[in-house]
C-alpha cells in the first residue's frame, strides 16, 4: 500500500505513521520526494486497514499496490531506477555494453579478450568463474582462480566486471573480486541465492529463467529488493520454446513490457538469446530499438578455441563492427553510451 502525505507533512508526521505500520508487523517504507513524502506498507493489507491510516490529518491519499511484485513495480516508484556499476551507470538514459568471454579460461585469454572489449568502447567486462553446465563433463570454470584473473583484467583495463554467482555461501568471498553479481537463468528461482545477494549491496544482474514468465522474473527481482539490495538489473536472455532454429527465443516483447510495469533497468543478452554469432548484432540493435538499457554479449579473442559457447562468441572483428553499428541506433533511441 502507498500512502501519500500532504505537502505540509513533516518528517515527524511520517515517523508517527511508520511506527503505526511497524507496530502491526508490516514492513514500513519511507520515500521522501521533492514535493511529497510517500510512505509504503508491505504485508497483509487487511491488517493495515484496521489502523485507519487514511484518517490521519496529514495523509492525502492511500492506494493499494495491485501487482504481486510490490517494490519493483511502477506503482511503487514511477521514475526509472539507475544502478551504479563500477565507474558507469546502468539506466537513466545510458546504454551500457558489457562484453567478455563466457568463461575465464586462463590469463592470456581473459586479458586478450578484455583488451578487445576496452578497445572498442564497452563499459564492462564479463567472464564466468563458476559455470553451471547442462553436461557434467563440460568445462565448469576455474572457480576462485578465475575470479582472481577476472579481477586482474578488470583493473588492468579499467572495466568493472561481473560474473555469475551460483552458491549463497560464495557472497562474501566473491564481493572482494567483482563489481556485480550475475544470477544466471538456472538460478532465477534459487530463492536462498536471491536472498543472499539481496542482503549484499552488490549490484546484481538477474537473468530470466529459460521457462520463466515475466511475472516470475519480476517476483525473483522482488526477492532481492525485499532483502534490501536496490541495485537490481533485469536481463532478458531468451526463453525455451518449440522453435529449434536458435538456441533460445529472444523475447524482446519482455523488454518493452517490463519497462511499463517496473522501474528497474533492463538489459538484453543476444548471445544466449540466439546462440548464433551472426544473429548477435541484429538482436542487439533490436534491443536498443525496443527500449533496453544495455546489452551483455560474449566476446572472445579466438572463439574457435573457446572452452564454452564459442559458436555464439564475437571475435575482434565482429565486436568492433557491433560497437560501430550500435551507435546510430543508440542515438536514434535518445540514449547515450554510458
Amino acid at each position: 500500500m502507498i500512502i501519500v502525505l500532504k505537502p505540509q507533512a513533516t518528517e515527524a508526521d511520517a515517523k508517527e505513521i511508520l511506527n503505526k505500520i511497524e507496530s502491526v508487523n508490516l514492513t514500513p517504507l519511507y520515500m521522501p520526494g521533492t514535493e511529497r513524502i510517500v510512505l509504503g506498507a508491505l504485508g497483509d493489507e487487511r491488517v493495515l486497514n484496521g489502523l485507519n491510516i487514511q484518517a490521519h490529518p496529514m495523509v492525502e491519499n492511500v492506494k493499494p499496490i495491485l501487482s504481486s511484485y510490490k517494490q519493483v513495480s511502477r506503482e511503487m516508484q514511477s521514475h526509472d531506477s539507475q544502478v551504479s556499476f563500477g565507474n558507469t551507470v546502468i539506466g537513466g538514459g545510458n546504454f551500457t555494453v558489457i562484453a567478455g568471454p563466457c568463461a575465464v579460461e586462463n590469463r592470456e585469454q581473459i586479458f586478450q579478450s578484455a583488451a578487445i572489449v576496452k578497445k572498442y568502447g564497452a563499459q564492462g567486462l564479463r567472464g564466468g568463474a563458476f559455470k553451471p553446465r547442462t553436461s557434467p563433463y563440460s568445462f565448469q570454470g576455474l572457480e576462485e582462480e578465475g575470479l582472481k584473473l577476472l579481477q586482474e583484467a578488470s583493473k588492468e583495463y579499467g572495466l568493472p566486471c561481473v560474473t555469475e554467482i551460483v552458491d549463497p555461501n560464495h557472497v562474501d568471498m566473491m564481493e572482494d573480486y567483482v563489481d556485480a553479481f550475475q544470477v544466471g537463468a538456472r538460478n532465477m528461482q534459487n530463492f536462498k541465492l536471491l536472498k543472499a545477494v539481496g542482503q549484499s549491496q552488490k549490484p546484481t544482474i538477474l537473468k530470466r529463467g529459460m521457462s520463466a514468465t515475466i511475472e516470475e522474473l519480476l517476483l525473483a527481482a522482488e526477492y532481492i529488493y525485499a532483502e534490501g539490495n536496490k541495485n537490481v538489473v533485469i536481463c532478458e536472455r531468451g526463453i525455451r520454446t518449440y522453435e529449434k532454429a536458435t538456441r533460445n527465443t529472444l523475447d524482446l516483447n519482455a523488454v518493452a513490457y517490463i519497462k511499463t510495469k517496473s522501474h528497474l533497468p533492463v538489459i538484453v543478452d543476444p548471445s544466449h538469446g540466439t546462440g548464433i554469432r551472426e544473429l548477435v548484432a541484429p538482436m542487439a540493435k533490436a534491443a536498443v530499438a525496443c527500449g533496453a538499457d544495455g546489452v551483455i554479449v560474449e566476446a572472445h579473442y579466438n572463439p574457435q578455441i573457446a572452452l564454452s559457447d564459442g559458436q555464439q562468441s564475437l571475435d575482434e572483428n565482429d565486436f568492433s563492427k557491433l560497437m560501430s553499428e550500435l551507435k546510430p541506433f543508440i542515438e536514434a533511441a535518445g540514449k547515450r553510451i554510458a
